[in-house]
């Protein structure tokens, strides 16, 4: 909503039973997180929120039939091709690194994500975003890769560790971050 300069409202959930809550559910059918709801229609999934508001801004979204199927591409690999691997490396050293299923899983699990990392580098080559202008692609595919924070993998990938820190670094970026963290201080301190 930042990157498009749409306004909008943050609504906190709790975790635990207002995840379960009937209200919750019929935005999100998996008790999870993001939801959205604008003009009558409640949507879940990030992608596809994501979509919705790009389809609303040509910040975030080509108007040109090309550019814009190419940025969805890169939309739909963040989410597929990336983060699918990227999720498993986080699961298994943030929840499961002292087991001994997950010491041996883990060279396979970061030997396939350096893999796709390498590919991915390879793409961005030399522009300063994945379609040479920042899409909506590139807010998912750098908010993949920003799990990866708690390792040192991305510094393997000088390219595209400063493509996330350009992402990072956008106006719009910070400003929701600095509200998401407000938000949080806020929850806390309560």
């Amino acid at each position: 909503m930042e990157e498009a300069g749409l306004p909008y409202r943050v609504r906190k959930l709790s975790l635990g039973a207002a995840q379960r809550s009937p209200e919750h559910l019929a935005r999100q059918p998996f008790g999870q997180v993001p939801a959205i709801e604008d003009e009558g229609l409640t949507l879940f999934e990030s992608g596809a929120i994501a979509l919705y508001i790009a389809e609303r801004s040509d910040a975030l979204l080509p108007t040109d039939r090309i550019g814009r199927a190419r940025a969805i591409a890169w939309l739909f690999a963040a989410l597929n091709s990336v983060e699918i691997v990227v999720q498993e490396l986080a699961a298994i050293d943030l929840f499961h690194a002292q087991e001994a299923w997950a010491k041996e899983r883990r060279p396979q699990v970061e030997e396939r994500l350096c893999d796709r990392l390498a590919l991915l580098e390879s793409a961005l080559g030399d522009k300063p975003h994945l379609e040479g202008r920042f899409t909506v692609g590139d807010l998912m595919m750098a908010d993949v890769l920003r799990i990866l924070r708690h390792t040192s993998l991305l510094a393997r990938y000088p390219k595209l560790d400063d493509y996330k820190r350009r992402c990072e670094a956008r106006p719009a970026f910070v400003r929701a971050m600095k509200a998401q963290m407000a938000g949080f201080d806020k929850a806390s301190i309560a």
